[in-house]
């Protein structure tokens, strides 16, 4: 059961994942607005790094500080701030979800168990949430790349 909820985090079976929303992300299209919603596809693929990394750092880290919401959480602008920012910001992501990967296989964590610094929330509880939370806002990216015209992926 581990390996396939590691698997789960960053698999596409059931619809487009992550790695696929923003592959080859027209450049000129990641601060753009589409009218009738509300962000980005740089504040969305910003919100999902800092999101996953803030769960990440609640299950590692015994001095976890929380973020305040919703300020913390996504990026004061709609655009990048420069060309490297989206490679920058999609590499923190992989880098993340393969620490959550490790983190749910690892032998001498067990799932189901609490986390000690936390107020009652298990790892299996904040894996949960990663995948629920990364496969909504994955799905706003690719709904977000049709409208704007660059569905799919080059």
């Amino acid at each position: 059961m581990k390996a396939q909820l590691a698997k789960a985090l960053a698999w596409g079976d059931a619809h487009a994942g992550f790695d696929r929303a923003v592959q080859d992300f027209p450049p000129a299209l990641r601060g753009r607005r589409v009218r009738g919603l509300p962000h980005s596809a740089w504040e969305i693929l910003e919100h999902l790094r800092i999101a996953q990394h803030d769960i990440l750092d609640f299950a590692r880290n015994p001095k976890y500080e929380t973020l305040d919401w919703p300020a913390d959480y996504w990026p004061p602008s709609p655009a990048p701030p420069d060309t490297r920012a989206w490679e920058r910001s999609v590499t923190a992501f992989k880098r993340d979800r393969t620490a959550i990967q490790r983190l749910v296989t690892n032998p001498r964590i067990r799932l189901d168990r609490r986390i000690p610094h936390g107020q009652g929330q298990t790892y299996q509880r904040e894996v949960l949430l990663v995948l629920d939370h990364n496969a909504y806002h994955v799905g706003e990216l690719v709904q977000l790349r049709r409208l704007l015209g660059a569905w799919p992926p080059a």
